[in-house]
Protein backbone atom coordinates (compact mmCIF):
# COMPACT_ATOMS: atom_id res chain seq x y z
CA UNK A 1 0.00 0.00 0.00
CA UNK A 2 1.31 3.47 -0.87
CA UNK A 3 2.03 6.01 1.84
CA UNK A 4 -0.65 8.34 0.47
CA UNK A 5 -3.27 5.58 0.52
CA UNK A 6 -2.31 4.68 4.07
CA UNK A 7 -2.73 8.30 5.13
CA UNK A 8 -6.11 8.50 3.39
CA UNK A 9 -7.25 5.37 5.25
CA UNK A 10 -6.11 6.91 8.51
CA UNK A 11 -7.99 10.12 7.85
CA UNK A 12 -11.19 8.14 7.22
CA UNK A 13 -10.72 6.29 10.52
CA UNK A 14 -10.02 9.53 12.36
CA UNK A 15 -13.17 11.11 10.94
CA UNK A 16 -15.23 8.11 12.01
CA UNK A 17 -13.65 8.20 15.47
CA UNK A 18 -14.54 11.89 15.84
CA UNK A 19 -18.17 11.18 14.95
CA UNK A 20 -18.24 8.18 17.29
CA UNK A 21 -16.92 10.29 20.15
CA UNK A 22 -19.57 12.96 19.61
CA UNK A 23 -22.35 10.37 19.64
CA UNK A 24 -21.13 8.30 22.55
CA UNK A 25 -18.89 10.41 24.78
CA UNK A 26 -20.20 13.94 24.51
CA UNK A 27 -21.02 16.12 27.54
CA UNK A 28 -24.03 15.16 29.60
CA UNK A 29 -26.52 17.59 31.10
CA UNK A 30 -26.08 18.32 34.80
CA UNK A 31 -29.12 17.51 36.94
CA UNK A 32 -28.68 18.92 40.49
CA UNK A 33 -29.06 16.22 43.11
CA UNK A 34 -29.02 13.44 40.52
CA UNK A 35 -25.79 13.88 38.57
CA UNK A 36 -22.82 12.77 40.63
CA UNK A 37 -19.98 15.29 40.92
CA UNK A 38 -16.84 13.18 41.32
CA UNK A 39 -13.97 14.57 43.39
CA UNK A 40 -11.59 13.84 40.52
CA UNK A 41 -12.03 12.98 36.91
CA UNK A 42 -10.61 12.98 33.43
CA UNK A 43 -11.69 15.26 30.60
CA UNK A 44 -11.27 13.43 27.31
CA UNK A 45 -12.14 14.95 23.95
CA UNK A 46 -12.36 13.74 20.36
CA UNK A 47 -8.73 14.55 19.61
CA UNK A 48 -7.66 12.23 22.42
CA UNK A 49 -9.51 9.36 20.78
CA UNK A 50 -7.98 10.26 17.42
CA UNK A 51 -4.51 10.20 18.97
CA UNK A 52 -5.23 6.77 20.46
CA UNK A 53 -6.39 5.49 17.08
CA UNK A 54 -3.30 6.95 15.39
CA UNK A 55 -0.99 5.04 17.74
CA UNK A 56 -3.07 1.87 17.53
CA UNK A 57 -2.84 1.80 13.75
CA UNK A 58 0.96 1.63 13.97
CA UNK A 59 0.65 -1.70 15.81
CA UNK A 60 3.80 -0.71 17.69
CA UNK A 61 2.65 -1.93 21.06
CA UNK A 62 5.50 -0.78 23.28
CA UNK A 63 7.01 2.72 23.59
CA UNK A 64 7.54 4.34 20.18
CA UNK A 65 7.23 7.65 18.38
CA UNK A 66 4.57 9.09 20.68
CA UNK A 67 6.48 8.11 23.81
CA UNK A 68 9.64 9.73 22.47
CA UNK A 69 7.81 12.96 21.71
CA UNK A 70 6.06 12.97 25.08
CA UNK A 71 9.35 12.41 26.89
CA UNK A 72 10.74 15.44 25.06
CA UNK A 73 7.75 17.71 25.75
CA UNK A 74 6.81 17.09 29.40
CA UNK A 75 10.15 18.34 30.88
CA UNK A 76 9.41 21.80 29.45
CA UNK A 77 6.74 22.11 32.15
CA UNK A 78 9.52 21.85 34.72
CA UNK A 79 12.24 23.84 32.99
CA UNK A 80 14.29 20.70 32.46
CA UNK A 81 16.60 20.01 29.53
CA UNK A 82 16.94 16.25 30.04
CA UNK A 83 14.19 14.17 28.47
CA UNK A 84 11.71 12.47 30.77
CA UNK A 85 11.30 8.77 31.38
CA UNK A 86 7.77 7.57 30.71
CA UNK A 87 6.62 4.87 33.15
CA UNK A 88 3.39 3.01 33.81
CA UNK A 89 2.22 5.02 36.87
CA UNK A 90 3.10 7.81 39.26
CA UNK A 91 3.80 5.19 41.91
CA UNK A 92 6.29 3.55 39.55
CA UNK A 93 7.82 6.98 38.92
CA UNK A 94 8.52 7.31 42.65
CA UNK A 95 9.90 3.78 42.76
CA UNK A 96 12.24 4.48 39.83
CA UNK A 97 13.39 7.79 41.34
CA UNK A 98 14.28 6.42 44.78
CA UNK A 99 15.64 3.15 43.38
CA UNK A 100 17.92 5.09 41.02
CA UNK A 101 19.42 7.06 43.89
CA UNK A 102 20.03 3.74 45.66
CA UNK A 103 21.51 1.91 42.66
CA UNK A 104 25.16 0.82 42.52
CA UNK A 105 25.30 2.39 39.05
CA UNK A 106 25.16 5.84 40.72
CA UNK A 107 28.78 5.42 41.75
CA UNK A 108 29.66 4.28 38.23
CA UNK A 109 28.40 7.63 36.85
CA UNK A 110 30.17 9.60 39.57
CA UNK A 111 27.30 10.29 41.99
CA UNK A 112 26.95 9.17 45.63
CA UNK A 113 24.32 6.49 46.17
CA UNK A 114 21.88 5.97 49.01
CA UNK A 115 22.61 2.83 51.00
CA UNK A 116 20.45 0.61 53.23
CA UNK A 117 19.81 2.29 56.57
CA UNK A 118 20.30 5.83 55.26
CA UNK A 119 17.56 8.19 56.46
CA UNK A 120 15.16 9.94 54.13
CA UNK A 121 12.96 12.77 55.39
CA UNK A 122 9.32 12.63 54.32
CA UNK A 123 5.82 13.27 55.68
CA UNK A 124 3.15 10.95 57.06
CA UNK A 125 0.26 13.09 55.73
CA UNK A 126 0.15 11.82 52.19
CA UNK A 127 -0.08 8.96 49.73
CA UNK A 128 1.64 5.65 50.51
CA UNK A 129 3.60 5.29 47.29
CA UNK A 130 5.53 8.45 48.01
CA UNK A 131 6.96 6.66 51.04
CA UNK A 132 6.87 3.00 50.00
CA UNK A 133 9.95 3.18 47.73
CA UNK A 134 11.97 4.44 50.69
CA UNK A 135 11.04 1.30 52.61
CA UNK A 136 11.31 -1.02 49.59
CA UNK A 137 14.91 0.07 48.90
CA UNK A 138 16.02 -0.53 52.49
CA UNK A 139 16.15 3.13 53.47
CA UNK A 140 14.69 4.52 56.68
CA UNK A 141 11.81 7.01 56.43
CA UNK A 142 11.88 9.89 58.89
CA UNK A 143 8.43 11.43 59.28
CA UNK A 144 7.91 15.11 60.02
CA UNK A 145 4.67 16.95 60.69
CA UNK A 146 3.06 19.34 58.20
CA UNK A 147 1.68 22.82 58.55
CA UNK A 148 -2.05 22.61 59.35
CA UNK A 149 -3.06 25.65 57.29
CA UNK A 150 -1.40 24.46 54.05
CA UNK A 151 -1.07 20.70 54.73
CA UNK A 152 2.50 20.99 53.45
CA UNK A 153 5.93 20.35 54.91
CA UNK A 154 7.99 23.37 55.96
CA UNK A 155 11.73 23.88 55.80
CA UNK A 156 11.91 24.34 59.55
CA UNK A 157 10.36 20.94 60.29
CA UNK A 158 12.55 19.27 57.68
CA UNK A 159 15.65 20.82 59.23
CA UNK A 160 14.63 19.54 62.67
CA UNK A 161 14.78 15.97 61.33
CA UNK A 162 18.29 16.31 59.90
CA UNK A 163 21.02 14.15 61.42
CA UNK A 164 24.51 14.70 59.94
CA UNK A 165 25.91 11.52 58.47
CA UNK A 166 22.54 9.73 58.56
CA UNK A 167 20.16 11.94 56.59
CA UNK A 168 20.81 11.57 52.85
CA UNK A 169 17.64 12.67 51.04
CA UNK A 170 14.26 14.41 51.21
CA UNK A 171 11.29 12.85 49.37
CA UNK A 172 8.06 14.84 49.74
CA UNK A 173 4.95 15.43 47.62
CA UNK A 174 3.33 18.76 46.84
CA UNK A 175 0.05 18.17 48.68
CA UNK A 176 -3.06 18.25 46.47
CA UNK A 177 -1.30 20.62 44.05
CA UNK A 178 -0.44 23.09 46.82
CA UNK A 179 3.36 23.20 46.60
CA UNK A 180 5.71 23.39 49.53
CA UNK A 181 8.62 25.83 49.26
CA UNK A 182 10.83 23.50 47.25
CA UNK A 183 13.07 26.46 46.42
CA UNK A 184 14.04 26.84 50.07
CA UNK A 185 14.24 23.09 50.65
CA UNK A 186 16.45 22.60 47.57
CA UNK A 187 18.80 25.37 48.65
CA UNK A 188 19.19 23.77 52.07
CA UNK A 189 19.58 20.27 50.60
CA UNK A 190 22.37 21.50 48.34
CA UNK A 191 24.15 23.01 51.35
CA UNK A 192 23.91 19.73 53.29
CA UNK A 193 24.65 17.45 50.34
CA UNK A 194 21.20 15.83 50.25
CA UNK A 195 19.12 14.64 47.33
CA UNK A 196 15.65 16.17 46.88
CA UNK A 197 12.89 14.25 45.10
CA UNK A 198 9.75 16.31 44.34
CA UNK A 199 6.64 14.17 44.02
CA UNK A 200 4.58 16.35 41.66
CA UNK A 201 1.94 13.72 40.91
CA UNK A 202 -0.82 16.09 42.09
CA UNK A 203 0.88 19.34 41.09
CA UNK A 204 1.54 19.67 37.36
CA UNK A 205 1.71 23.41 36.60
CA UNK A 206 2.18 24.64 40.18
CA UNK A 207 4.58 27.56 40.58
CA UNK A 208 7.01 28.50 43.36
CA UNK A 209 9.11 31.60 43.97
CA UNK A 210 12.57 31.14 42.50
CA UNK A 211 14.45 33.56 44.74
CA UNK A 212 15.01 36.00 41.89
CA UNK A 213 11.68 37.79 41.97
CA UNK A 214 10.01 35.34 39.58
CA UNK A 215 8.39 31.94 39.63
CA UNK A 216 9.61 28.48 38.67
CA UNK A 217 7.61 25.28 38.25
CA UNK A 218 7.21 22.73 41.00
CA UNK A 219 9.50 19.91 39.96
CA UNK A 220 12.29 22.20 38.80
CA UNK A 221 14.15 22.31 42.12
CA UNK A 222 14.99 18.71 43.07
CA UNK A 223 17.38 16.22 41.53
CA UNK A 224 14.33 14.25 40.44
CA UNK A 225 10.66 15.04 39.94
CA UNK A 226 7.80 12.60 39.42
CA UNK A 227 4.39 12.90 37.76
CA UNK A 228 1.25 10.79 37.50
CA UNK A 229 -1.15 10.58 34.58
CA UNK A 230 -3.84 8.50 36.26
CA UNK A 231 -7.36 9.66 35.27
CA UNK A 232 -7.66 11.70 38.49
CA UNK A 233 -4.69 13.90 37.66
CA UNK A 234 -4.19 17.09 35.71
CA UNK A 235 -3.73 15.23 32.42
CA UNK A 236 -4.27 11.54 31.83
CA UNK A 237 -3.13 8.64 29.71
CA UNK A 238 -5.09 6.14 31.80
CA UNK A 239 -2.25 4.56 33.72
CA UNK A 240 1.06 6.36 33.40
CA UNK A 241 3.71 8.50 35.00
CA UNK A 242 7.04 10.17 34.37
CA UNK A 243 10.42 10.69 36.00
CA UNK A 244 12.33 13.88 35.20
CA UNK A 245 15.97 14.26 36.26
CA UNK A 246 18.04 17.40 36.58
CA UNK A 247 21.29 15.56 35.83
CA UNK A 248 21.70 13.39 32.73
CA UNK A 249 23.84 10.96 34.70
CA UNK A 250 21.03 10.31 37.17
CA UNK A 251 18.61 9.99 34.27
CA UNK A 252 20.77 7.23 32.84
CA UNK A 253 20.56 5.30 36.11
CA UNK A 254 16.80 5.87 36.36
CA UNK A 255 16.38 4.60 32.79
CA UNK A 256 18.28 1.44 33.71
CA UNK A 257 16.04 0.92 36.76
CA UNK A 258 12.94 1.33 34.57
CA UNK A 259 14.30 -1.00 31.84
CA UNK A 260 15.11 -4.25 33.70
CA UNK A 261 18.33 -2.85 35.21
CA UNK A 262 20.18 -3.20 31.94
CA UNK A 263 23.39 -1.35 31.16
CA UNK A 264 22.42 -0.80 27.51
CA UNK A 265 20.53 2.37 26.62
CA UNK A 266 19.29 1.46 23.13
CA UNK A 267 15.66 2.37 22.43
CA UNK A 268 13.21 -0.45 21.66
CA UNK A 269 13.87 -1.90 18.23
CA UNK A 270 17.39 -0.44 18.00
CA UNK A 271 20.79 -2.07 18.45
CA UNK A 272 24.39 -0.96 18.91
CA UNK A 273 23.75 2.70 19.75
CA UNK A 274 27.06 2.73 21.62
CA UNK A 275 28.93 1.36 18.60
CA UNK A 276 30.51 -1.40 20.70
CA UNK A 277 27.68 -3.81 21.44
CA UNK A 278 30.16 -6.71 21.60
CA UNK A 279 33.07 -4.69 22.93
CA UNK A 280 32.29 -4.44 26.65
CA UNK A 281 33.58 -6.35 29.63
CA UNK A 282 31.51 -5.69 32.76
CA UNK A 283 31.23 -7.58 36.04
CA UNK A 284 32.23 -11.20 35.78
CA UNK A 285 30.88 -11.62 32.25
CA UNK A 286 33.05 -12.86 29.38
CA UNK A 287 34.75 -10.19 27.30
CA UNK A 288 32.44 -9.05 24.49
CA UNK A 289 29.23 -10.33 26.10
CA UNK A 290 26.20 -8.80 24.34
CA UNK A 291 25.65 -5.36 25.90
CA UNK A 292 21.90 -5.65 25.31
CA UNK A 293 21.87 -8.41 27.92
CA UNK A 294 24.21 -6.88 30.47
CA UNK A 295 22.59 -5.75 33.73
CA UNK A 296 24.18 -3.27 36.14
CA UNK A 297 21.19 -2.78 38.44
CA UNK A 298 18.50 -4.94 40.01
CA UNK A 299 15.75 -3.22 38.07
CA UNK A 300 12.17 -3.54 36.86
CA UNK A 301 10.11 -3.29 33.70
CA UNK A 302 7.97 -0.21 34.32
CA UNK A 303 7.54 1.10 30.79
CA UNK A 304 4.31 2.43 29.28
CA UNK A 305 2.90 1.85 25.80
CA UNK A 306 2.84 4.18 22.80
CA UNK A 307 -0.96 4.20 22.90
CA UNK A 308 -0.86 5.63 26.40
CA UNK A 309 1.76 8.17 25.34
CA UNK A 310 -0.38 9.27 22.38
CA UNK A 311 -3.27 10.19 24.67
CA UNK A 312 -0.85 11.88 27.07
CA UNK A 313 0.63 13.97 24.28
CA UNK A 314 -2.85 15.02 23.16
CA UNK A 315 -3.78 15.89 26.74
CA UNK A 316 -0.55 17.82 27.27
CA UNK A 317 -1.60 20.30 24.59
CA UNK A 318 -4.61 21.15 26.78
CA UNK A 319 -2.84 21.14 30.13
CA UNK A 320 -2.81 24.94 30.42
CA UNK A 321 -6.58 25.09 29.95
CA UNK A 322 -7.15 22.29 32.45
CA UNK A 323 -4.92 23.89 35.08
CA UNK A 324 -6.64 27.26 34.73
CA UNK A 325 -10.05 25.58 35.13
CA UNK A 326 -8.85 23.94 38.34
CA UNK A 327 -7.64 27.28 39.70
CA UNK A 328 -10.90 29.01 38.82
CA UNK A 329 -13.01 26.26 40.40
CA UNK A 330 -10.86 26.36 43.54
CA UNK A 331 -11.25 30.16 43.71
CA UNK A 332 -15.05 29.96 43.30
CA UNK A 333 -15.32 27.37 46.09
CA UNK A 334 -12.96 29.30 48.35
CA UNK A 335 -14.86 32.54 47.91
CA UNK A 336 -18.17 30.70 48.31
CA UNK A 337 -17.13 29.20 51.65
CA UNK A 338 -15.61 32.43 52.92
CA UNK A 339 -18.66 34.53 51.99
CA UNK A 340 -21.23 32.20 53.57
CA UNK A 341 -21.80 32.64 57.33
CA UNK A 342 -23.09 29.07 57.51
CA UNK A 343 -19.95 27.65 55.90
CA UNK A 344 -17.07 29.83 57.09
CA UNK A 345 -17.81 29.12 60.75
CA UNK A 346 -17.74 25.36 60.23
CA UNK A 347 -15.34 24.74 57.34
CA UNK A 348 -11.78 26.07 57.07
CA UNK A 349 -10.36 25.96 53.54
CA UNK A 350 -6.72 24.98 53.20
CA UNK A 351 -4.65 28.04 52.29
CA UNK A 352 -2.11 28.31 49.45
CA UNK A 353 1.46 28.08 50.67
CA UNK A 354 2.82 31.67 50.79
CA UNK A 355 5.09 32.35 47.85
CA UNK A 356 3.41 29.83 45.55
CA UNK A 357 0.72 29.61 42.89
CA UNK A 358 -0.90 26.19 43.35
CA UNK A 359 -2.22 23.98 40.58
CA UNK A 360 -5.03 22.52 42.65
CA UNK A 361 -5.83 18.83 42.60
CA UNK A 362 -8.86 19.33 44.85
CA UNK A 363 -10.49 21.76 47.25
CA UNK A 364 -9.34 20.66 50.73
CA UNK A 365 -11.05 21.79 53.93
CA UNK A 366 -10.75 21.26 57.67
CA UNK A 367 -13.91 20.76 59.68
CA UNK A 368 -14.17 23.14 62.63
CA UNK A 369 -14.02 21.51 66.08
CA UNK A 370 -17.34 19.86 66.89
CA UNK A 371 -18.23 19.06 63.26
CA UNK A 372 -18.52 15.34 62.65
CA UNK A 373 -16.50 14.84 59.48
CA UNK A 374 -17.74 11.31 58.84
CA UNK A 375 -21.40 12.36 59.00
CA UNK A 376 -20.71 15.37 56.79
CA UNK A 377 -18.96 13.46 54.00
CA UNK A 378 -21.59 10.71 54.13
CA UNK A 379 -24.30 13.36 53.75
CA UNK A 380 -22.45 15.02 50.86
CA UNK A 381 -22.08 11.70 49.09
CA UNK A 382 -25.82 11.12 49.52
CA UNK A 383 -26.34 14.56 47.93
CA UNK A 384 -24.22 13.34 44.97
CA UNK A 385 -21.15 15.44 45.83
CA UNK A 386 -18.06 13.24 45.83
CA UNK A 387 -15.56 13.56 48.66
CA UNK A 388 -12.14 12.22 49.54
CA UNK A 389 -9.88 12.29 52.60
CA UNK A 390 -6.22 13.28 52.45
CA UNK A 391 -5.32 9.81 51.25
CA UNK A 392 -3.83 7.69 54.06
CA UNK A 393 -4.27 10.30 56.79
CA UNK A 394 -1.34 9.47 59.05
CA UNK A 395 0.73 6.75 57.40
CA UNK A 396 2.32 5.55 60.63
CA UNK A 397 -1.17 4.60 61.87
CA UNK A 398 -1.87 2.48 58.79
CA UNK A 399 -1.60 -1.31 59.26
CA UNK A 400 0.94 -1.59 56.44
CA UNK A 401 3.57 0.32 58.42
CA UNK A 402 3.36 -1.59 61.66
CA UNK A 403 6.79 -3.15 62.05
CA UNK A 404 8.46 -0.87 59.49
CA UNK A 405 11.69 0.72 60.70
CA UNK A 406 11.03 4.47 60.73
CA UNK A 407 11.67 7.50 62.89
CA UNK A 408 9.20 10.23 63.86
CA UNK A 409 10.25 13.78 64.65
CA UNK A 410 7.76 15.51 66.93
CA UNK A 411 4.23 14.35 67.65
CA UNK A 412 2.67 14.54 64.16
CA UNK A 413 -0.07 16.55 65.85
CA UNK A 414 -1.22 18.36 62.71
CA UNK A 415 -1.09 15.14 60.71
CA UNK A 416 -3.44 13.52 63.24
CA UNK A 417 -5.79 16.51 63.10
CA UNK A 418 -5.89 16.28 59.30
CA UNK A 419 -6.60 12.54 59.58
CA UNK A 420 -9.61 13.30 61.81
CA UNK A 421 -10.98 16.60 60.49
CA UNK A 422 -10.07 17.13 56.83
CA UNK A 423 -11.56 16.20 53.46
CA UNK A 424 -11.71 17.56 49.92
CA UNK A 425 -14.06 17.94 46.98
CA UNK A 426 -13.35 18.29 43.30
CA UNK A 427 -12.07 21.16 41.18
CA UNK A 428 -11.26 19.22 38.00
CA UNK A 429 -12.12 20.69 34.57
CA UNK A 430 -15.30 18.60 34.35
CA UNK A 431 -16.79 20.87 37.02
CA UNK A 432 -18.52 24.04 35.80
CA UNK A 433 -20.18 27.04 37.48
CA UNK A 434 -23.50 25.21 37.91
CA UNK A 435 -21.80 22.33 39.67
CA UNK A 436 -19.80 24.68 41.90
CA UNK A 437 -22.99 26.46 42.91
CA UNK A 438 -24.67 23.15 43.71
CA UNK A 439 -21.66 21.95 45.72
CA UNK A 440 -21.79 25.05 47.91
CA UNK A 441 -25.53 24.69 48.39
CA UNK A 442 -25.10 21.01 49.25
CA UNK A 443 -22.43 21.83 51.85
CA UNK A 444 -24.74 24.34 53.51
CA UNK A 445 -27.65 21.91 53.48
CA UNK A 446 -25.63 18.97 54.78
CA UNK A 447 -24.02 21.00 57.57
CA UNK A 448 -27.50 22.13 58.58
CA UNK A 449 -28.44 18.49 59.23
CA UNK A 450 -25.59 17.88 61.68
Amino acid sequence: MSQSQSQTDREEIFSAATKYFARNHGPKAFVPGESYIPPSGKVLEADDLVALMDASLDLWLTAGRFAKEFEAEIPKWMNRRTSALLVNSGSSANLVAVSALSAPMMEKVGKPRLKPGDEVITVAAGFPTTVNPIVQTGLKPVFVDVDFATMDATLERIQEAFVPGKTKAVVIAHTLGNPYRADLVAEWCAKEGLYLVEDCCDALGAQIQNGQGGEAPAGSFGELATLSFYPAHHITMGEGGAVIAKDGRIRKVAESMRDWGRDCWCEPGKDNTCGKRFGWQLGGLPDGYDHKYTYSNVGYNLKATDMQAAIGLSQLKKAGRFIEARRQNWKALYEGVKSSPRLRERLVPVEPTPGTNPSWFGFPMHCAPGIDREKLVASLEEARVGTRLLFAGNLVRQPAYQGVDYRVVGELKNTDEIMKRSFWVGVHPGIDAARVEYMLEAMERCLGKL
